[in-house]
């Protein structure tokens, strides 16, 4: 979810899909006169397999990754999916030894369950302990819980609650309580101001680099057919996910929001659109889309997930985290992609050596997948300084500080 930096300037969202500053970055826009490549990658180059855990009527989708070593169970930011971490994935596997277990949350990616709206944190909680009893009941290997934003927030609420017996460890990327609760207000504005809908899956992941949510063009191309869906016809009950039908009901019902709209072309690298676009900008770009019949749409992309309606449970991710967090009985790490996302009390916490922190520059808010190998490396060292997992050979840090026992 964005957060208009006028707004906000010291905080970004929280939970859900930012916005980019909109400059030009280096590989990613501008005039290089190169066009990237936008084609989707497929979820098998970065994992092994997945498996479809069965909860009564629920079914949660889980990608899977190694076989020895801790698990790095994960759970991804609101409106993204479990394949946000793919490249981290791939990354931190050459690193150490462990095992990956990205699953797709409630209402996200290829989970499908009886209440796809209710993302409340008790029933978010209770979704992952549930995925991790199904997967390793008969094994219960030591487990470090990891989570994006929203994602991070459900990890520090199970954590809390010990409530995953073998969870040994704790790592969340850019939530902070604070600055979450002070950005609500601004998320709105992102959602209101996004496409909403796409002709192509290039044509999202394109629009997810140009506008700045992601910054990491490999990561875009196996990521964000994870948040969209296939649509056949603007109001039609037949949607087609890009993978494998999955709750045809509930895709339907997010048909029927798609606009008779269609997003507007993005200028190709090289055609000197300038420097980085205003808010105004932005609104008119959406504004300016060029309105079509039933007929004419053959094929469109929808989000999977309207964020929206999820406002009713922002508070409850985040309200209380700070104690929450310090409060876990685990090693902890918090990685920021800025100084300015830690608020007061945690910033004291962390004088006083309650927590590990590392923050990272040239990054947006999603971390991991803008800058997925030095997350990897960070993630690495916090694994083998507590003796969580042995380092493979070629293991050397990117960050000179981290000495292992």
């Amino acid at each position: 979810m964005a957060l208009h930096r006028a707004v906000l300037k010291k905080s970004l969202p929280p939970g859900l899909p930012p916005r980019g500053s909109l400059q030009p970055r280096s590989g990613g826009g501008g005039r290089s006169g190169r066009k990237k490549d936008y084609s989707p990658l497929p979820w098998s180059d970065f994992f092994d397999t997945h498996q479809d855990v069965r909860a009564g009527a629920n079914s949660f989708r889980v990608y899977l990754k190694g076989s020895g070593g801790p698990v790095l169970l994960l759970l991804h930011g609101g409106g993204h999916s479990a394949l946000s971490w793919a490249v981290f994935s791939v990354s931190v596997s050459k690193l150490v030894e462990c095992r990956i277990a990205a699953m797709d949350i409630r209402g996200h990616g290829y989970t499908a369950t009886e209440n796809d709206t209710d993302l409340s944190a008790s029933t978010l909680l209770s979704d992952v302990q549930t995925v991790a009893d199904s997967l390793y009941r008969d094994e219960s290997p030591p487990i470090v819980l990891m989570g994006h934003s929203m994602g991070g927030a459900i990890a520090v609420h199970v954590a809390a609650k010990l409530t995953i017996p073998s969870l040994i460890g704790l790592a969340v990327i850019d939530v902070v309580e604070g600055t979450a609760m002070d950005s609500l207000g601004a998320n709105h504005a992102f959602l209101n101001n996004r496409p909403s809908s796409f002709r192509s899956l290039e044509h999202a992941i394109e629009w997810s680099i140009r506008s700045g949510q992601l910054r990491n063009v490999q990561s875009a191309r196996v990521s964000v057919p994870g948040q969209v869906m296939k649509s056949n016809g603007v109001g039609s009950d037949s949607v087609i996910s890009p993978d494998e039908s999955v709750d045809s009901e509930r895709h339907s019902k997010a048909t029927s929001r798609v606009s008779l709209l269609t997003t507007p072309p993005i200028a190709e690298e090289g055609e000197g659109s300038g420097g980085g676009r205003d808010d105004e900008e932005v609104r008119r770009d959406k504004d300016d889309h060029e309105s079509v019949s039933k007929s004419e749409i053959k094929e469109l992309y929808v989000w999977r997930i309207d964020l929206a309606k999820t406002d009713p449970f922002w508070r409850g991710w985040f309200s209380g985290l700070t104690q929450l967090f310090l409060s876990c009985p685990l090693p902890k790490i918090l990685i920021l992609a800025g100084v300015d996302r830690l608020d007061k009390e945690m910033t004291i916490a962390h004088m006083q050596g309650k927590f590990q922190m590392q923050v990272l520059s040239g990054c947006g808010h999603a971390v991991h997948e803008d800058v997925p190998d030095k997350v990897a490396e960070i993630v690495a060292g916090y694994l083998v300084r507590h003796r969580f997992s042995e380092a493979k050979e070629d293991f050397k840090s990117l960050f000179p500080g981290l000495k292992f026992p």
